[in-house]
């Protein structure tokens, strides 16, 4: 088709783009770019057509791979493609392009539906994420600090509690105590995310929770709400606290103790 329409235009001599267009059934802007484009380039369109077909043979498998392993580089995909049918049907360009391509699909495919968090009334939620940060300089020693933070989400007033050793669930506990003090008051649930620290197990939405801290919610009086695993935006707000912890609060920070 390409090589047809650069001989009917016989490089201006011949047909107009537009009698190219009647002639061939093509829309004019596809003409053009037909025209516009040299020898090494239109061969290279017709190479990675032929060999995109050939990669259409393995398509199922790709769309398998890409749904199991969303992030796979293009490289990972190839060799793993070669491992499964020995010599691949395509150039590494090629196959760039086509796990690309693929990847939108898949990605368009899965649409996310995250859980809606109500924020619009003071005293209800606070949302709850722990963290840590490694090499903050104490007392002229590189120390890794746990953190929880805690984020009212009415008011987004924000307590961080700190701790030299790795979160268990008595400190995880104590933790909240020292939040709950701070600000001075109860909420009606806490929100968190996936941790084994309140949560053991999760299957098809039915949770196991982490059993001495459900105690400790119980006695409190707030009710646990945990989000779906890989849904960050549910807690937004203390996700921004996190950051503003590791990025501004402590990063580049020296303490005397």
């Amino acid at each position: 088709m390409i090589h047809k329409i650069k001989a009917l235009h016989d490089n201006g001599k011949g047909l107009s783009i537009r009698a190219i267009s009647q002639e061939l059934g093509l829309s004019r802007n596809t003409v053009r770019k037909y025209l516009r484009m040299d020898e090494n380039a239109i061969s290279e369109q017709i190479e990675d057509s032929s060999r995109t077909k050939r990669l259409d043979d393995h398509r199922d498998y790709l769309i398998h791979l890409l749904k199991e392993f969303p992030k796979l580089s293009a490289v990972k995909v190839a060799r793993k493609l070669q491992a499964k049918v020995g010599d691949l049907p395509a150039s590494d360009r090629s196959i760039r392009r086509y796990v690309r391509t693929l990847k939108e699909e898949v990605a368009s495919a899965q649409i996310r539906y995250y859980e809606p968090i109500l924020d619009d009334m003071p005293g209800v939620q606070c949302q709850v994420d722990p963290g840590e940060l490694r090499g903050v300089l104490i007392g002229g020693e590189e120390r890794t600090l746990h953190f929880v933070v805690f984020v009212l989400s009415y008011s987004r007033l924000m307590y961080v509690g700190l701790a030299f050793r790795p979160l268990d669930t008595q400190t995880f506990i104590q933790l909240h105590n020292e939040a709950l003090r701070y600000f001075g008051g109860l909420p009606e649930e806490c929100v968190y995310d996936q941790t084994k620290l309140v949560v053991i197990n999760e299957q098809y939405r039915e949770l196991t929770l982490n059993q001495r801290f459900h105690e400790y919610a119980t006695t409190a009086g707030f009710r646990i709400h945990a989000c779906e695993g890989y849904d960050p935006e549910s807690k937004g707000k203390v996700e921004a606290g996190v950051k503003y912890v590791k990025q501004d609060c402590l990063y580049g920070e020296v303490f005397r103790d």
